[in-house]
């Protein structure tokens, strides 16, 4: 195998083994760790035991769950609390998870403790000469400090387009102006899942494709992204472990669409 499928072939996979399903309205929505399930069953009456799935239903769902989290988060089994709702999403009839209904907002920390689906964009930006411009996420970030990652990334809130985010994220953690960041190309997403010591992380990526004018140089705005580097591809098939498992998968399959194996 060539150094981008051993790389593709080490990436975590997903084992449900010792958590429990979360259903939210009858429909899959999550996964629970046991400890996690007993707290909630002790937290409220809401929330249910049923053929070994933990449930929540009613009118009163979206406030249950804002005050699960808030009891987790007091406990510290969710940390990094940010003050950004995203979306809270689940299955349809057909098995996919509906994006166009949320079933309630939530704050972004608490989606692994739920094993909740949550949405991200990441860009793969190049310049004409074939080299990729990737970014170290500063020592100051929650998840994953000091990691390599996408020149931009970032997770989607709640009310925003995919297409809005994208270009906000290419501004606030590159400096991309809007005139350049307005040929952002999406290529496709991908459905991410594996197991986390704090939860479940379940993920849809928005994957976008940029190309950069040869003389742009990207500066970080908003404190998240301590350096960006200028690499070959072959450079980059090298840093591929140092980056997020996010960011090297989305590489990955951009080097591989490039022609590189």
């Amino acid at each position: 195998m060539s150094k981008i499928t051993d790389y593709l072939a080490s990436q975590p996979q997903f084992s449900s083994a010792g958590l429990i399903p979360l259903r939210l309205n009858q429909r899959p929505a999550g996964w629970l760790e046991c400890h996690i399930a007993a707290e909630l069953l002790n937290l409220s009456d809401d929330w249910k035991s049923h053929n070994g799935t933990i449930q929540l239903q009613g009118d009163h769902l979206a406030t249950q769950l804002h005050l699960a989290a808030q009891h987790l988060r007091e406990n510290r089994l969710i940390l990094g609390w940010r003050n950004e709702d995203y979306g809270v999403y689940a299955e349809n009839t057909q098995g996919c998870i509906d994006f166009s209904h949320p079933l309630a907002t939530l704050e972004r920390a608490s989606f692994r403790r739920f094993g909740l689906v949550s949405r991200a964009i990441h860009i793969n930006a190049y310049y004409s000469d074939g080299t990729v411009c990737i970014g170290k996420r500063a020592k100051t970030k929650g998840i994953d400090p000091c990691k390599l990652d996408n020149m931009a990334a970032g997770g989607i809130p709640i009310n925003e387009s995919i297409c809005d985010c994208a270009i906000r994220e290419l501004f606030e953690e590159a400096g991309v102006p809007a005139t350049i960041a307005k040929n952002i190309r999406l290529i496709n997403s991908i459905h991410i899942q594996r197991n986390e010591s704090d939860g479940t992380h379940n993920e849809v990526l928005y994957c976008f494709d940029l190309e950069l004018p040869m003389d742009f140089v990207p500066y970080n705005q908003d404190g998240e992204v301590s350096d960006f580097f200028r690499l070959t591809q072959n450079e980059v098939i090298h840093q591929l472990p140092k980056m997020t498992w996010d960011a090297g998968r989305v590489s990955a399959e951009f080097l591989l669409r490039q022609g590189w194996k």
